[in-house]
């Protein structure tokens, strides 16, 4: 996987700023006061940087803002890049210092005076998240990428606290390079692979191959990867750092590692997109990879189909009726309304199988959701008001975006198929509720849910708060959050 920049801390040695190569970056408050750093760099470039700190341009900055001074006289570095941070800033405040300081930086090595920020941990990850790069298919060799270091208070201490911060990051790295792989290269196989290979960190993993899923009736999700010749699996990691006995939580994604439409074939344009469609099983990944790293004290258990929708001779047809592992028959209307078939029978296996305190589930399931949010928030719906409360305010404090959406009986009602228990698809009209009402059938009652649809936010052409364009990781950080939150013992 593409591995995080290298991060190192140590004490204030404002010595070295001199002969720093690469980049230096100081802090500077919005009313213009310097720190120690600060004014050893002004010195060097003979107040240049009072200069700028003094100038009509300094007024307009905000907080996590970031000037750079090319080329600074007096020191070696090639660039300083002047930061704007009041002395109290707030956790995202810090972070967006860190986004600008890791889109700035390249490959080139980076020198932070950090040691009045009250929160470099939130620095750290700001740099690391927006230094993110998938470069695993080009040929032409990479410049190896210097790394940061951080000149701190307490350095030791540090480097304890940073530790669960770091452990995310490569959780985030992780769902990012398997949201960008092309899908010749990220089959079922290889996805399952690579989950499989997470046992080395403590993982209990499980893969559920055609013929278990066969026996176990999950012939919903079957019936999406029917006609490829790439298997359909079911991938299952357990994380026990709870009390034993303790129901787990049960993280669910969506893996359709390609999704052609089917037999109802999407239109040519934009199709190569649909490598991104097994999104939600990538945060599955990376929210599991994250919490074995840190070793969470909580059971979790991610469970992701992993199928590939294409049109073939042996493909589900519209109109065919298919049995669920609940039991109840589904009308497949459209084929390429197959993510929910996929979700509501491992959405039921999890609750046979594990018999969990909640459930979540993630899927770019709708193009209507991007009609109704854009690519700012991730559309919730869920039966449960405690645990949706309690996932916002997770994603709100990660700051990643996230809206709860209506769900009730009149959108279910629109599912009605008058030769099966129900159709795939209600119509065009609310087709991101009634993609929902579908999975809430595959629910019971008494068992906490959410259903994330991340079609907006998985992957988009425009840089965003946290990463370059491309895979953005949304998610891993909101729900490892809430898992710290809500989940894990004293």
């Amino acid at each position: 996987m593409t591995d995080p920049v290298a991060v190192n801390f140590c004490e204030t040695d404002l010595d070295q700023i001199t002969g720093a190569k690469g980049r230096v970056a100081v802090i500077v408050t919005p009313d213009g006061k310097l720190d120690a750093g600060a004014r050893r760099a002004n010195k060097l470039t003979k107040g240049a940087l009072a200069r700028l700190v003094e100038s009509k341009a300094w007024e307009k900055k905000k907080p996590g803002d970031l000037v750079t001074i090319a080329w600074p006289t007096g020191m070696a570095a090639d660039a300083l890049d002047v930061i704007c941070l009041p002395r109290a800033a707030k956790p995202e405040e810090v972070r967006k210092a860190g986004v600008a300081l890791g889109k700035a930086k390249g490959n080139a090595a980076l020198l932070v005076l950090a040691g009045q920020v009250r929160r470099p941990v939130e620095l750290t990850l700001g740099i690391i998240l927006r230094a993110y790069e998938f470069a695993t298919h080009k040929t032409k060799e990479k410049e190896e990428g210097a790394g940061v270091t951080l000149m701190v208070a307490r350095p030791d201490e540090v480097k304890v606290d940073a530790v669960p911060a770091l452990a995310v990051a490569e959780g985030v790295f992780f769902t990012r390079d398997l949201v960008s792989e092309p899908a010749n290269h990220l089959t079922t196989t290889e996805f399952a692979d690579r989950i499989a290979a997470m046992k080395d960190l403590g993982l209990k993993i499980t893969i559920l191959d055609e013929d278990e899923l066969k026996k176990k009736g999950l012939h919903l999700l079957l019936s999406v990867g029917q006609g490829s010749a790439s298997p359909s699996k079911v991938a299952v990691m357990e994380w026990n750092g709870g009390k034993k006995g303790d129901a787990p939580l049960a993280l669910i994604g969506k893996g359709v590692v390609f999704d052609t439409g089917g037999i109802s074939l999407k239109p040519a344009a934009g199709m190569e997109d649909m490598t991104m469609d097994m999104g939600g099983a990538g945060v599955v990944a990376g929210v599991m990879r994250a919490l074995a790293l840190r070793k969470a004290r909580a059971n979790v258990v991610g469970l992701v189909g992993l199928v590939e929708n294409m049109p073939s001779d042996r493909a589900t047809r519209p109109g065919d009726v298919v049995t669920s592992m609940k039991g109840d028959t589904v009308e497949i209307i459209n084929t390429d309304a197959e993510g929910r078939l996929v979700l509501a029978d491992v959405l039921w296996y999890a609750q046979e199988k594990y018999k969990p305190s909640g459930m979540i589930n993630l899927a770019t399931l709708t193009g209507a959701i991007i009609i109704g949010l854009g690519h700012e928030n991730a559309g919730v719906f869920s039966n449960d008001d405690t645990i949706s409360k309690n996932f916002l305010k997770a994603a709100e404090a990660e700051g990643e975006g996230a809206w709860r959406m209506p769900m009730g009986k009149a959108y279910d009602d629109m599912l009605k198929s008058q030769i099966a228990d129900m159709k795939n698809v209600g119509g065009r009209a609310a087709g991101s509720i009634t993609a929902a009402q579908f999975l809430k059938r595959f629910v019971n009652d008494d068992c906490p849910w959410i259903h994330l649809d991340i079609a907006g936010v998985a992957s988009v052409k425009s840089e965003t708060k946290y990463s370059p364009k491309g895979a953005t990781g949304w998610g891993v950080m909101a729900l490892n959050r809430l898992v710290a939150d809500c989940y894990e013992g004293d």
